[in-house]
């Protein structure tokens, strides 16, 4: 049967791939992972003057970097993964990726939420609503992108770090004042501005990243199980 486009996302157990290239649930899962090391790179420069003054500030933009240890895998459940990443040819083809300590929010949550304004570019904040319609809700530590209908490129992938309802605010906040609105602290800041009504994406949110290697290798050991590990950086488009 035809189909529309290849896949491009890392295989896992929630995500097949057949064959041909195509997700579909008729595929080959991907394997679990045996662990997973999340990294936030935040270069700063940092001065210190002579009498102990600190002047700090960021230096080159925001990334996250991910290395994920599989446990040893037979050949069927290592060559869907290999495949996938042979075909992207080291660092010249991006790809996402879903980590499954971030595929869901930390309170079961469903429902739409919106920017309920426009945001700039390097706004470590904004506000949101639709929270009336909303259950559960997101909360510091779990992980987003946006959908902006202006701007398919807005690729980035953030974090929330604080939330702030019309109750729980700083008493300088005027701007959150019904229930169904939540003030998101993020980091990193907002890559790109944001228009008013953008989605936020906390669902299986997609890192886009590229391998951190032009070489890809594995280890085959005696008793024929396959050995291998990935490292991954975030790459916006």
């Amino acid at each position: 049967m035809a189909f529309s486009s290849f896949a491009d996302r890392l295989p896992d157990p929630n995500y097949k791939i057949t064959e041909a290239g195509e997700n579909s649930g008729s595929g080959l899962a991907g394997p679990g992972f045996a662990s997973v090391k999340f990294s936030s790179d935040q270069p700063v420069g940092i001065s210190r003057t002579n009498s102990g003054r600190v002047i700090t500030r960021a230096i080159v933009g925001h990334t996250w970097k991910i290395n994920i240890t599989y446990n040893p895998m037979t050949r069927e459940q290592f060559e869907p993964v290999y495949s996938f990443l042979l075909e992207k040819r080291g660092r010249l083809k991006p790809f996402y990726v879903v980590l499954p300590q971030y595929s869901s929010p930390r309170t079961s949550t469903s429902g739409t939420i919106s920017f309920q304004s426009g945001e700039s570019a390097g706004a470590n904040n904004f506000i949101t609503s639709g929270h009336d319609s909303v259950t559960g809700g997101l909360r510091p530590g779990d992980m987003f992108t946006i959908s902006d209908s202006q701007n398919s490129n807005h690729k980035k992938t953030y974090q929330v770090v604080r939330v702030n309802d019309s109750t729980n605010k700083l008493s300088s906040d005027s701007d959150l004042n019904t229930t169904d609105e939540r003030r998101y602290y993020i980091t990193p800041p907002l890559e790109k501005s944001v228009t008013s009504g953008s989605t936020l994406n906390y669902t299986n949110p997609l890192i886009r990243v590229i391998q951190n290697s032009d070489v890809q290798e594995y280890d085959l050991g005696t008793n024929n199980l396959y050995q291998f590990n990935l490292n991954l950086e975030e790459a916006q488009p």
